[in-house]
């Protein structure tokens, strides 16, 4: 079948990428197009338009761009009615998606519409969910509280588990049993990493990254990495600070392996970073300061940022944004995360949460299976609700407690081998399950 797929940001080209690859395993003769990155282009298909041409975020930027972002709108019209694909497959990014899915369906009715993770409309823009309901054939959503909230809709979906779980377990896997040459393969000393996230796209840099970067640089006994994300270059965070410590790129997973503490910018990146038990505080730059929170705070339906949060359902990781992303606050919070020992505890103990709630490694596999199943009805697709719910160290890590040292040595050394351990047992889990 034909498949023409759209994600507008770099978590979107990943979880785009996994999923095409489950559809491929399903379907051989399976054709791709798609608006998306490098990781989507990797696994084969054509590349339309890169999302780096289309991460325009607020409402200044995309004025500032708005002829770009109607000259994206008019290309992946055009393109979608040359290609008629069978499928079309949004991934998240909203304002750009439900434009396109109102078209398809309005010209092209024959064509399904599948969203494969859900906006986020139970946080701000509910009156999405009638677009939503006109114009997507089927939702499926990556966050456990969703299914549940749609249903208050009266819009059923289809809750697959979620796609970090895949990447997180797939990557655990593939480093087990290797040699661990990080630190020397780029070139960094034995002190223990501080791992900077300061976001996907260049707008999210320039505005984090400085007050990172101060905070930081109270800590020089450790050493900080900035993970950097696809699509951009060295220059896109030497243009912000020109005494930017190392980036590295392609290794954001291996970075926080290694870190014994994180600055994450709000989204994807915080639950990756609660996967791989690393402690964190989650920052966010928003335009108006104190204001900004004030209205985040008001007006939207939702009381955190952060996914950690979100699926925990409290607060685990604290987050600093709006009027509370200062240089004092997030040093504060950094410090209480070296120091105390029973504070990183709790923390750890929150992601255990997370990571049960999360669900098993599969988001993927059951997606694509959603989608096949609409054109050819299988009896092969294991809804997420029959397979048991793990516990958190069937698959990653269990934190240990361990014996209270002091600040000087608890955050000192990278973490061991221990947090690469039960994947196998995971997948296991699941083709036990399935072959039930």
């Amino acid at each position: 079948m034909k498949y023409y797929l759209i994600a507008g940001e770099a978590s979107g080209d990943l979880h785009a990428s996994n999923l095409m690859k489950a559809l491929k395993r399903k379907d051989t003769a399976a054709e791709f197009r798609f608006f998306g990155g490098d990781m989507m282009k990797a696994v084969g298909g054509e590349l339309v338009r890169h999302y780096r041409d289309m991460a325009f975020m607020g409402v200044i930027p995309v004025l500032m761009n708005l002829r770009k972002v109607l000259s994206n709108l008019s290309v992946c019209r055009r393109d979608v009615v040359s290609f008629h694909p069978d499928a079309l497959i949004l991934i998240d990014y909203p304002g750009f998606n439900l434009k396109i899915a109102r078209y398809v369906k309005e010209q092209m009715p024959d064509i399904k519409v599948f969203y494969y993770i859900s906006p986020k409309i139970w946080a701000w823009k509910k009156y999405r969910i009638k677009a939503i309901r006109r114009y997507v054939d089927r939702m499926m959503c990556i966050l456990p509280f969703e299914k549940e909230f749609y249903a208050g809709l009266g819009y059923n979906v289809d809750y697959v588990g979620n796609p970090c779980v895949d990447s997180v377990s797939a990557f655990l896997e593939s480093v087990k049993d290797k040699p661990d040459n990080f630190l020397f393969n780029n070139k960094l000393s034995e002190k223990p990493v501080l791992a900077i996230l300061p976001g996907s796209r260049k707008a999210e840099i320039a505005q984090n990254l400085p007050v990172m970067l101060s905070v930081v640089a109270q800590y020089p006994e450790y050493q900080v990495v900035i993970a950097g994300a696809p699509g951009l270059t060295a220059d896109d965070y030497s243009d912000v600070a020109t005494k930017s410590p190392a980036v590295i790129f392609g290794q954001t997973y291996n970075i926080l392996r290694h870190s014994a503490v994180a600055l994450v910018t709000s989204g994807t990146a915080t639950l990756e970073t609660a996967l791989l038990r690393v402690p964190q505080i989650v920052c966010y730059y928003i335009t108006g300061g104190r204001f900004s929170s004030f209205v985040f705070r008001t007006f939207f339906h939702t009381p955190f940022i952060s996914l950690v949060n979100l699926i925990a359902g409290r607060e685990v990781v604290k987050e600093l944004y709006g009027g509370d992303f200062t240089v004092g606050k997030v040093y504060c919070e950094l410090k209480r995360i070296i120091e105390d020992a029973d504070y990183r505890h709790r923390m750890m103990d929150g992601y255990d949460e997370v990571i049960g709630r999360a669900g098993l490694p599969g988001a993927s596999e059951r997606a694509a299976g959603l989608i096949i199943d609409c054109f050819v009805p299988r009896n092969d697709v294991i809804p997420l609700s029959s397979l048991q719910t793990p516990s958190p160290s069937s698959f990653f890590p269990q934190a240990k407690k361990k014996k209270r040292t002091p600040p000087s040595s608890s955050l000192r050394t990278p973490p061991s081998s221990s947090l690469r351990t039960n994947v196998k047992q995971s997948i296991n889990i699941q083709n036990d399950e399935q072959d039930k």
